[in-house]
């Protein structure tokens, strides 16, 4: 059964840091993007960044940008986000997610990019 399982949300105060990471099982994501989305109440999920398959192409979106980076450790089958500076605009229900192109040089930009998602995690900034 293929997995992917968040942790590291929390509540953290305006200009503090959180460090999400997403585990993988049942199989292995080493060919494919990873990526970070998030979904506030009453908002549509929206990509947050995202990472290559081989860990140099990356992608941030503009609220985030020079805040957050991606990392992801294929050994361990694991995806890294660090969020830095939150912000009161960013507390959501954050997602990773495993894209479906293999060994692609295009960026998985939209949610029907991915083939799988986790549960999702909890971030709470106050302000």
């Amino acid at each position: 059964q293929v997995q992917l399982v968040e942790s590291g949300g929390g509540w953290v105060q305006a200009g503090g840091s959180l460090r999400l990471s997403c585990a993988a099982s049942g199989r292995t994501f080493s060919s494919v993007d990873m990526g970070w989305f998030r979904e506030a109440p009453g908002k549509e999920r929206e990509l947050v960044t995202v990472v290559g398959w081989n860990g140099i192409r990356e992608y941030y979106a503009y609220p985030v940008e020079g805040r957050f980076t991606i990392s992801r450790d294929n050994a361990k089958n694991t995806v890294y986000l660090q969020m830095n500076n939150l912000k009161p605009e960013d507390p959501a229900v954050y997602y990773c997610a495993a894209g479906s192109r293999t060994y692609s040089g295009a960026t998985s930009y939209s949610p029907s990019d991915y083939d799988y998602w986790g549960q999702g995690t909890q971030v709470t900034v106050s302000s």
